[in-house]
């Protein structure tokens, strides 16, 4: 007898797809020159981790350019929902308009449960000026856009990425 196959594969599957293994991201060699080390969890509505999440980020390089053989990169959390990756700060890049952005990161995030990935964007502590002038951030609530600036912890930037729940990270449409 034939049985269904099921209607969607964003449930218990996801993990035995893409994530069986957590594995961190090196776009740099750790230590290297401007290496900057990013750590973060996913978390869920009720703060706990999601352990088969998966966090993309693209960027452009030092010098603001996005390359096509450098700047993409993609872990699994872990059974906590940590990730680490291990890149360098890009430099500035001009939107449409021309009108430069800050150094940022675009994150994707795919989990179980989410029938598409969510984005969103991870700036910068020290780019406080540019932050400021940031188009992106400048469309947001106060709350929303600290909500999207990583933090300075030990050496490493932290930015955890809440999925739902009071303080979930702004996301935009894809």
């Amino acid at each position: 007898m034939l049985e269904t196959t099921p209607s969607q594969t964003a449930g218990p599957y996801f993990a035995i797809g893409l994530t069986r293994q957590p594995a961190w991201a090196e776009l740099v060699e750790p230590g290297s020159e401007g290496a900057v080390e990013i750590v973060g969890r996913v978390l869920d509505g009720a703060g706990d981790g999601v352990p088969d999440a998966l966090v993309e980020i693209w960027q452009a390089d030092a010098d603001g350019v996005y390359r096509t053989d450098w700047g993409w990169a993609r872990c699994g959390a872990d059974e906590s929902g940590d990730y680490r990756l291990v890149t360098v700060k890009p430099g500035k890049v001009a939107d449409d308009a021309g009108t430069l952005q800050a150094p940022h990161l675009t994150m994707l995030v795919f989990a179980r449960g989410l029938l598409k990935q969510v984005q969103t964007r991870m700036y910068f502590p020290d780019e406080e000026e540019a932050n400021e002038a940031d188009p992106i951030l400048a469309a947001l609530e106060p709350s929303e856009r600290a909500a999207l600036v990583a933090s300075a912890e030990d050496g490493v930037l932290r930015f955890d990425v809440r999925l739902q729940g009071d303080e979930q990270t702004p996301f935009f449409a894809l």
